[in-house]
């Protein structure tokens, strides 16, 4: 006889695969009766156990405290994407390399206010690319490989990540 195509609303588990649940404190025929397997006394055998938080140190000064603090984390700080030149190979020579290509490309990701092209690899085509910003050597590969590294304004990039139009580009 041919297996039956399972119905979800007939699955059930193998025999001996459920177990019932252990219910602790309620009485010695449980064998888990009385102090329910925390032993007689002890901060282990009260209620919370005091050493679940993260961080405790057995009521040493925990780390944390014991550092001094320094700085502070700028919420208003761009947020710069890096791709590098070896990633711009997947483009077609010629091609315009812009946010928006980035992003359909899947070089960027997340929501930034601009692209960084850092110089980790080789280019072997023309390219027009326009983004925020080069790093020298990515600016000098770019241009040996007989293509145009076009910074943007940090307004233009950030229009430009926020919509995926084509604003004014700068010559840097």
């Amino acid at each position: 006889m041919a297996e039956e195509t399972p119905i979800l609303s007939r699955l059930k588990p193998p025999v001996g695969a459920v177990r019932k649940k252990r219910r602790k404190g309620r009485g010695p025929g449980s064998g888990l009766g009385k102090t329910a397997g925390r032993g007689m006394k002890g901060q282990k055998a009260r209620n919370s156990g005091g050493i679940s938080r993260l961080g405790f140190e057995g009521g040493q000064m925990p780390l944390y405290r014991r550092l001094p603090k320094r700085g502070f984390t700028n919420l208003f700080a761009a947020k710069i994407a890096t791709v590098n030149v070896r990633d711009l190979q997947r483009f077609k020579a010629g091609s315009v390399v812009d946010h928006a290509a980035l992003r359909e490309a899947g070089l960027v990701r997340r929501k930034v206010d601009g692209v960084k092209i850092l110089g980790e690899g080789e280019l072997d085509r023309a390219l027009t690319v326009k983004v925020l910003a080069f790093s020298k050597s990515a600016r000098e590969k770019i241009e040996k490989a007989g293509g145009t590294a076009e910074a943007l304004s940090e307004s233009a990039a950030s229009s430009e990540a926020a919509t995926g139009s084509e604003p004014e580009a700068t010559q840097a």
